[in-house]
């Protein structure tokens, strides 16, 4: 290996301590933010809104930095990243069906009564 090929791959291992320090640090008080919304009795929409929130955050900071996602290439990005979003989206889709299909069946069974 050349000189050149030597420095550009040992740089693209290294990663900073403080890095980790700070994600570690945000990833504390993004817990600790979760676990106030069940002190503080949040009910509701909101509670849950906002303890999932709190959830894809705490996620993202781990998959992007303690899963490297960061520093890798956008394709792999994508390829690892987008389908549990399509997942999801379809899920989603799905539940509005379950409703729809649900409502019809007890129109349909209470009409036969």
């Amino acid at each position: 290996m050349t000189q050149a090929s030597d420095t550009a791959h040992g740089e693209g291992q290294q990663h900073p301590i403080g890095v980790y320090f700070k994600v570690w640090g945000l990833l504390f008080v993004l817990s600790a933010a979760s676990y106030a919304v069940d002190y503080f009795h949040v009910q509701s929409y909101l509670r849950w809104t906002l303890i999932l929130i709190f959830m894809m955050l705490k996620a993202g900071l781990i998959v992007a930095v303690f899963m490297h996602m960061r520093w890798e290439r956008l394709a792999l990005t994508y390829a690892i990243i987008l389908p549990p979003l399509l997942v999801m989206v379809f899920v989603f889709l799905m539940t509005f069906e379950a409703d729809y299909t649900f409502f019809t069946r007890s129109v349909f069974f209470s009409a036969a009564h």
